[in-house]
């Protein structure tokens, strides 16, 4: 056997690809963000046309995403911290109403021709804020909803639901602001806020699997930061997911202009390349919602075939070879940050979930703000096809440390991980199955 701690991950159950979605308020959670989600592609699309056209920079593009993901970076500790604490189900109530307020705002001053960059810049940090607080209340009020013997496949039917958004909002963007403005594409990502608040209200509180309130004490951000350190299965991913996230997933600055650029294409061309990487992403994720194992010898697989497939696209040389390339990308993409993510959700004790979450969530989209203009800026400076290479190169060595700790681990670091999973006392509610058994662990061969 070959591995260390880092090979950790979680063996999942069979019992069919879409079996969360037979528990009612998972089904309640899924609906009402699968209509929500559409709405939010819809307005990063819009948004990011609408900063397009008012200012024709990819440095702009890049700011405005640093706008969005910096609250993110800054608060990320601390939300994570408040989703330990409160109820996760009401703290999302109030996330989601205040991002729908925002949305109807940025709609309205669109349509009334007083909008500008400043304007979007503030409405999109400001989104980012209540968005650095959803993001960890979120991902841990996933695992409450389902048995822990079905969290895995909970999180990718997420992932999947998340990226398969990515298909209609794109090209319901295109459409909307061909026809009727960007505006509207603001106003109708409001609406679809309704449906995730009436899933929320709507939940029976006696089917989550609720845990006992962190209760306020001085040094939990810290605590937080040292439980993750102190565990290989948990730091590894999440160095792997900061490298990967900084430097490649810029596509919200690198493919529109790719799209506009480099491939001669417009809005409609953008809007159909997005598209495709959602269909991609969607293979993806449903490909890791099958797994019935999860380990870092996937994440690693998947972390090279993600930089494979981004270093294919930055040398496409038209647009036929980037259509296909590009769903490779959203494949390889997704099925990276899915595997990364089902790990992380079930190596985590429950009362340190907020907090891990809010981590996960800090190093891949609080890092956009990092990567986001340095891509906008080796893109005008250097080219879009450097900007993507760039994101390739970290990837593959991503991953090429990753398949490093494969080969190097101890085996008697193996044998305390698995100790570790399956009887280190939890100073939360138990992290197993219904019965109290513990969750099995798989390691990497």
């Amino acid at each position: 056997m070959r591995g260390a701690d880092t090979a950790a991950g979680a063996t999942i159950p069979h019992g069919g690809m879409f079996r969360s979605l037979r528990i009612r308020n998972f089904r309640l959670f899924f609906l009402g963000q699968s209509v929500s989600q559409a709405g939010t592609w819809v307005q990063m699309v819009a948004q990011t046309l609408l900063v397009l056209k008012l200012t024709r920079s990819g440095v702009a593009l890049g700011l405005v995403t640093a706008c969005q993901f910096l609250p993110v970076l800054l608060f990320g500790p601390w939300a994570g911290l408040i989703a330990d604490r409160v109820d996760k189900r009401r703290l999302m109530l109030g996330t989601q109403t205040a991002m729908m307020v925002l949305a109807f705002t940025l709609g309205l001053l669109t349509i009334t021709g007083h909008v500008g960059v400043a304007q979007v810049y503030l409405l999109a940090g400001l989104t980012g804020v209540a968005n650095a607080f959803d993001n960890p209340a979120r991902r841990s009020l996933v695992t409450q909803m389902v048995p822990t013997d079905h969290v895995a496949n909970a999180v990718s039917l997420t992932s999947a639901l998340m990226t398969g958004s990515r298909i209609a909002g794109p090209a319901m963007a295109g459409v909307l602001i061909a026809t009727v403005g960007h505006g509207w594409c603001f106003l109708l990502n409001g609406t679809t806020f309704i449906a995730v608040l009436v899933g929320l209200v709507r939940m029976d509180n006696s089917g989550l699997r609720l845990s006992p309130p962190l209760p306020r004490g001085k040094g939990q951000v810290r605590e937080g930061l040292r439980y993750v350190l102190a565990r290989p299965e948990l730091r590894t991913p999440l160095v792997m997911v900061a490298v990967v996230g900084t430097l490649a997933f810029n596509f919200a600055v690198l493919v529109p202009l790719l799209a506009t650029r480099t491939l001669g294409g417009d809005a409609g061309t953008y809007t159909l390349l997005s598209s495709l990487m959602s269909v991609g992403s969607l293979c993806g994720s449903l490909f890791v919602a099958r797994r019935t194992s999860i380990d870092l010898g996937l994440i690693v697989a998947a972390c090279a075939a993600f930089g494979g497939a981004t270093a294919a696209l930055s040398i496409s040389p038209n647009l036929a070879v980037a259509l296909v390339t590009i769903v490779a990308v959203g494949a390889t993409g997704l099925a990276f940050m899915s595997s990364c993510m089902t790990v992380i959700q079930l190596r985590s004790e429950a009362v340190m979930l907020g907090r891990v979450n809010a981590l996960y969530t800090m190093v891949f989209l609080g890092s956009t703000p990092i990567g986001g203009p340095i891509a906008g800026w080796v893109a005008e400076h250097i080219g879009i096809r450097a900007g993507l290479g760039m994101g390739a190169a970290a990837t593959l060595a991503a991953a090429a440390w990753g398949w490093h700790l494969l080969r190097s681990g101890d085996p008697r670091a193996v044998e305390r991980a698995v100790e570790r999973a399956v009887e280190r006392p939890s100073r939360g509610p138990s992290r197993g199955t219904a019965d109290g058994e513990p969750v099995p662990v798989a390691l990497a061969d």
